[in-house]
């Protein structure tokens, strides 16, 4: 059943967002509700989603408790705004934020976190 009304694939349990983690080098996940806050950004995902073809883009309901694996990582301790979102490469965090983010912020975060190393 999905908790979040966004086009964007939903992931519903921990071992389902290890899973994709482990299998893609680049995903993105935004861990949030459906409120004024988290819309932006699952707007800006859904755009990125068909130019990114290399980052596996998602969501996870905050509220599920499934999303524990998000909200108590590290990462994201001190956090206060949603949604919470992971930027995972290769199967490991390497980059967190919370609240808003806009297209600019989300893209340059991507081209940060993403690029092919040479």
């Amino acid at each position: 059943m999905k908790l979040l009304q966004t086009n964007l694939h939903e992931i519903e349990t921990a071992a389902e967002l290890e899973k994709m983690i482990n299998e893609n080098d680049n995903v993105m996940v935004c861990c949030g509700r459906m409120g004024p806050m988290c819309m932006p950004v699952y707007d800006v995902m859904e755009e990125l989603e068909e130019e990114r073809t290399d980052v596996k883009f998602a969501v996870m309901a905050f509220d599920s408790p499934e999303a524990g694996i998000i909200r108590n990582a590290p990462e994201c301790r001190g956090f206060m705004g949603l949604p919470f979102t992971m930027y995972y490469k290769d199967g490991k965090v390497t980059h967190a934020t919370s609240s808003i983010q806009n297209m600019q912020q989300v893209t340059s975060i991507l081209d940060e976190q993403f690029a092919e190393k040479v």
